[in-house]
């Protein structure tokens, strides 16, 4: 099944790059989101989520080093301690409270910044058919310089009227 699912594309944004009233608003916060195809045959959800984590675009650790093909990382955590077993379904509603509180943490994003969630983030989380938010993982799951996020939040959305299963990380470093 890994084969099956296809990279179309990617987004980044970066909070850095707007403009804050207060400069150090954006605190290091940044949204990096890859768009995959589904595959032309019906699959349930945990077939997914299992095609996506061994899927090399899931190689991230999201720490600069972009995706590694042979890595060994997710983000915080081991990869090997990944399953389709540690995502959580959850509404519409909670994706987006998670998400809009990790976001204003700081008090609210300028207007600009909020334009582009709205379009990369939160039309696509209110598109999904299915959402799943990686939980689960203890300390023992995070990998030796795992640390370097803050805050770590991690969603599976899966539109199939989009023909799409889209790979959203939300994080601070």
């Amino acid at each position: 099944m890994e084969n099956k699912l296809t990279h179309e594309a990617s987004a980044f944004i970066n909070f850095r790059d707007y403009k804050f009233q207060d400069s150090r608003s954006h605190g290091f916060r940044w949204v990096d989101v890859k768009y995959l195809r589904l595959p032309a045959e019906s699959v349930v959800d945990r077939e997914l989520l299992a095609a996506l984590i061994g899927h090399e675009q899931f190689r991230d650790d999201y720490a600069g080093g972009g995706v590694l093909l042979e890595g060994s990382r997710h983000g915080p955590y081991w990869l090997r301690l990944v399953t389709p077993d540690v995502y959580e379904a959850v509404s519409r509603e909670k994706g987006a409270h998670i998400l809009w509180e990790w976001a204003n943490q700081f008090g609210d994003v300028p207007a600009e910044l909020e334009a582009d969630l709205q379009q990369e983030v939160f039309d696509r989380l209110s598109a999904a058919d299915h959402i799943y938010y990686l939980s689960g993982l203890g300390d023992e799951a995070i990998h030796d310089w795992g640390r370097v996020h803050d805050c770590f939040h991690e969603f599976v959305l899966i539109d199939r009227s989009a023909g799409r299963i889209t790979l959203l990380v939300a994080a601070d470093d």
